[in-house]
């Protein structure tokens, strides 16, 4: 097998006298239709049917075919990208079983490039590279190794005058459609695997790029790949640097061979091909025109038999490095794009700026009458709210990266976790950043109670918040499939946090078969920490004597009339009302039926739940996101 060498454009690239040959025998695919309206029954549809066939060491083999014949399911079958219950038959890697029994074999020596790669648009493509040698080369591999390797790499794919060019996209320009595809290939053999499978690398190249990107796939078979790719309509260039040929219709294989012996395959089937006619082009229409005839393809396969070299078993590590170095690479990638596209963090930090101004505006210097206790309540409520619908604009970070991720993890480049806890490492400092920001705006505008005590725990309470609602949204965007459903989904949920959480109904007053939900509220546990710091005073008196009158129709009376009206109250129950407190902040909690839990808890409950949304994260990146055909 092949091991990890420097690649150089000096390199003589003649075939190896003794190559190692991938084979398959009988793949066998097929899915359930399920029943619609015109049909109470599900159906059995044979997407692949007996397809074999073999190619060495050195070679390319293209898979040709209309849309809908197979291409990519078979490319997909041949990566181990497929239900492994539905697919039958067998490949082979120098004799050895590697479909089921040694799958890892296969991912390890294997590297697949998707049609529609997404790459990190803030990264230059050397950028690209590095981070892509940092996850997929040992970490034995010097540093200077490394770069050589990736100099080497830029060389081979003809991207010397683009290395130092960002990626770009649709806002940023960047490197051309030809030169991403090249790049998109280059990340894939940084590791130098032994198999390459490419589904469509052609698709949007004009005719150019198209054979430039296939002669930089001849040069990677030629250094000892093995190399596998689907093309819906290849010229005659590109079909002069195959080796190997396999025309599918309706997912069974029509042709299968060399392309110079397509010619004496249709002639030998009554069809002769001009000499001037492109013969992939030929093959392909007179499929399409046989298919749709009353006795449909009547050419039959030719299969060569298979000769295969024994190998033994071989043991293989799953990752090529920790889990910390995983996480460090990953969280340093991240920064390094999201600092050259910034757009997001700075509107972010805009909305915790803006929306920090207007509430210190519109609550400014509340005073402690029974007004400023409920204007109190009201900016709590808010501040709380507000962390969450800033924290929503988190739903397209994994949605824009969920194929790069899929691409990645697919190919064991990192794991799973790696990816969690570097997107928690980087999402901190802007969450410290974002709650301390907004506490300093307006703890002190608002004339907030507790002191330097106070501030630090309002700004505790607003970090647990940003912590809670930054996982949750972080969660959110891992099960749904676009951006529009992500802001639905975060909309309608807050509400109902919302509407359970005590801002608007007291917890004595809910319902008894909706007192679970006022329990799993992400709202009420830093709410009510916020209003537990700011009241859970007993000695703080909040109304004394004629304040009372404050929010009653009484308000607006002379002070010698309200002064008769306590001296009469405090005839009948005894003691003066005049100067003695009313209400205190605990009789304020009282009311809102604050009391189940202590400030501390409510702080560690909040941070608990972002925990455990960070969980259920990598859960679903678990099960629930593999780039696989079911």
């Amino acid at each position: 097998m092949k091991q990890i060498t420097e690649l150089n454009d000096a390199e003589i690239t003649t075939p190896p006298s003794n190559p190692f040959v991938l084979a398959f025998q009988s793949l066998t695919y097929s899915v359930k239709i399920h029943p619609n309206a015109s049909r109470n029954y599900s159906e059995e549809k044979l997407l692949l049917h007996d397809i074999s066939g073999e190619v060495k060491e050195g070679q390319i083999m293209a898979v040709l075919g209309a849309s809908g014949s197979g291409k990519s399911t078979l490319i997909d079958a041949l990566a181990g990208r497929i239900s492994k219950e539905r697919l039958k038959g067998s490949v082979t890697l120098d004799g050895q079983e590697v479909l089921r029994s040694n799958a890892n074999i296969l991912k390890s020596k294997s590297a697949y490039v998707m049609q529609d790669v997404i790459l990190f648009s803030g990264l230059t493509v050397e950028e690209t590279f590095m981070y892509s040698a940092e996850f997929c080369l040992p970490r034995t591999l010097s540093k200077s190794k490394k770069r050589a390797r990736i100099q080497g790499l830029i060389s081979q794919l003809r991207l010397r005058q683009a290395a130092k060019t960002v990626i770009g996209d649709v806002e940023h320009r960047g490197i051309s459609g030809g030169e991403r595809k090249r790049v998109s290939i280059g990340i894939e053999i940084i590791r130098d695997p032994a198999i390459l499978l490419l589904d469509e690398p052609t698709s949007g190249l004009d005719s150019t790029n198209a054979f430039l990107v296939a002669c930089v796939l001849q040069g990677i078979a030629r250094r000892g790949s093995v190399v596998i790719l689907s093309v819906h309509q290849p010229s005659s260039r590109l079909l002069s640097i195959m080796d190997y040929l396999i025309i599918l219709s309706e997912g069974q294989a029509v042709y299968s061979g060399s392309p110079s012996g397509i010619t004496e395959f249709f002639a030998a089937c009554n069809h002769s091909i001009l000499g001037n006619v492109n013969k992939a082009e030929f093959a392909l229409d007179l499929i399409s025109e046989l298919k749709d005839s009353p006795g449909g393809v009547t050419i039959n396969a030719r299969i060569s038999e298979s000769k295969f070299l024994a190998s033994s078993s071989i043991m293989v590590p799953e990752f090529s490095n920790p889990i910390w170095v995983e996480t460090y690479v990953l969280a340093k990638r991240s920064l390094l794009n999201s600092k050259r596209m910034p757009k997001s963090f700075r509107f972010r930090f805009g909305a915790v700026i803006l929306a920090g101004a207007m509430l210190a505006t519109v609550f400014w210097r509340l005073d402690d009458s029974p007004k400023g206790v409920q204007e109190r309540l009201g900016f709590f409520a808010a501040a709380i709210v507000t962390t969450f619908f800033i924290c929503a604009e988190a739903i397209p970070h994994f949605i824009q990266e969920r194929s790069v991720f899929m691409r990645e993890t697919s190919n064991n480049t990192y794991r799973r976790s790696s990816y969690v806890l570097s997107n928690v490492i980087t999402a901190l400092p802007s969450l410290i950043l974002f709650s301390f920001t907004f506490t300093a705006i307006t703890f002190w505008a608002v004339r907030l109670g507790g002191g330097l005590s106070g501030f630090l725990w309002f700004f505790g309470f607003m970090l647990a918040s940003f912590w809670t609602a930054h996982s949750f949204v972080t969660f959110l965007s891992a099960l749904v499939p676009h951006v529009l459903m992500g802001y639905l989904l975060v909309v309608t949920l807050l509400a109902q946090f919302t509407l359970f959480s005590g801002l608007f109904i007291t917890r004595s007053q809910i319902p008894q078969y909706w007192i679970w939900f006022h329990y799993m509220s992400l709202v009420k546990y830093p709410y009510q920490g916020v209003l537990l710091n700011e009241f859970d005073n007993p000695m703080k008196c909040l109304v004394s004597g004629i304040q009372m009158f404050d929010n009653t129709p009484l308000k607006d009376a002379p002070l010698a009339s309200k002064g008769k009206v306590l001296e009469s109250m405090s005839d009948i129950l005894g003691f003066n009302m005049t100067g003695s407190c009313v209400m205190t902040g605990s009789n304020v909690l009282q009311q809102l039926d604050i009391t189940d839990l202590s400030k501390l808890d409510c702080f560690w409950i909040t941070v608990a739940w972002g925990f455990s949304f960070r969980i259920l994260f990598y859960i679903v990146l678990l099960f629930g996101n593999k780039n696989k055909r079911t």
